[in-house]
């Protein structure tokens, strides 16, 4: 089984926060703030010059399977996360279940997504529609989420701040990218692995920040090896418990196969591209950041092995 890199590259990544915390507190003199917020706009311009109008259009049609998985991604996974906040008994319980609400409330991955149903021989502009649209409805959607709870908390949440920062960081360079997509869709599409890779420094930019800013505040001195195991369970059975629910509404909907591996394939991911974004806006630098991406991104491993693995096998058995 071959290791996903840049899960290692997070590893990575919070390794050197834990060593240098200090190249990432709002005290050091190296912007990484600005150069992430350069980098976030460029992501998503890139984004818009590899949308394609036309595999947008022919996926469209399959309104059924659209409605299941945005359903599964906005609604049935923020609603299970939900279902446990009247467990919550203090404020370290309620620092978690934020953490998992908020990557229940976040919008689908887009590249892994379509990726993986290639691989799994299903329904791939379906796939490309859903993963794409995703992220713009999460842009409304995930904020709102958010906002039922995060503003009973924190003073600060303001719901025109954060709209106009994701206006300015995501909608407007996507509209710009599609806009030039006729002058510069071949640039996107040839140098792909390059923009690729400009995709995951940005990411990973962000989450040294975030952990940096954890480590110099010592916040993860209470989060012991038993605690991390299990957030890891958990992670794995709200994964578990999403994959089989979608899973079993496609079948009861009467969906064929090729639509049945898009809706669990589409319906079940979570973009670590989005909630590192989604994070650094709505919650800015809270010194708690780090430990609120701790379950997205242990999800966005889990998510990567467990479908890599079914995909692989649903190709074996059309082969």
């Amino acid at each position: 089984m071959k290791v996903d890199g840049f899960v290692l590259s997070i590893i990575a990544v919070i390794g050197l926060a834990y060593v240098f915390p200090q190249w990432g507190i709002p005290e050091s003199k190296i912007p990484i703030d600005t150069i992430s917020a350069i980098g976030i706009a460029l992501i998503f311009f890139f984004y818009g010059l590899k949308l394609s109008p036309e595999k947008l259009k022919s996926g469209v049609k399959n309104w059924r399977l659209h409605v299941l998985i945005q359903a599964s991604t906005f609604l049935i996974f923020p609603v299970l996360v939900l279902a446990f906040q009247p467990f919550i008994k203090n404020q370290e319980q309620e620092l978690i279940w934020i953490a998992f609400f908020f990557l229940a409330a976040l919008p689908s991955t887009v590249s892994s997504s379509v990726v993986m149903v290639s691989i799994a021989k299903g329904n791939i502009p379906a796939a490309i529609f859903n993963a794409s649209i995703s992220g713009i409805i999460g842009v409304l959607l995930t904020p709102l989420w958010m906002g039922l709870f995060v503003q009973q908390a924190d003073a600060n949440f303001s719901f025109t701040a954060i709209y106009v920062k994701l206006i300015v960081q995501i909608i407007l360079p996507v509209i710009i990218g599609v806009l030039l997509q006729r002058y510069f869709g071949e640039f996107a599409k040839k140098y792909n692995k390059q923009l690729t890779l400009f995709d995951k420094s940005i990411i990973l930019l962000i989450i040294y920040k975030s952990f940096a800013i954890s480590f110099h505040d010592r916040i993860f001195s209470a989060v012991s090896a038993l605690d991390l195991l299990l957030l890891f369970i958990a992670v794995l059975i709200l994964f578990g418990l999403l994959f089989t629910l979608t899973g079993y509404l496609a079948k009861q909907m009467n969906f064929d196969t090729e639509d049945q591996i898009t809706a669990q394939f589409c319906g079940t991911k979570k973009s670590l591209v989005h909630g590192t974004v989604f994070s650094k806006i709505i919650f800015g630098n809270i010194a708690t950041l780090g430990i609120i991406l701790l379950p997205l991104m242990l999800y966005h491993a889990i998510q990567l092995l467990i479908i890599s693995i079914v995909a692989s096998k649903l190709s074996a058995k059309t082969k």
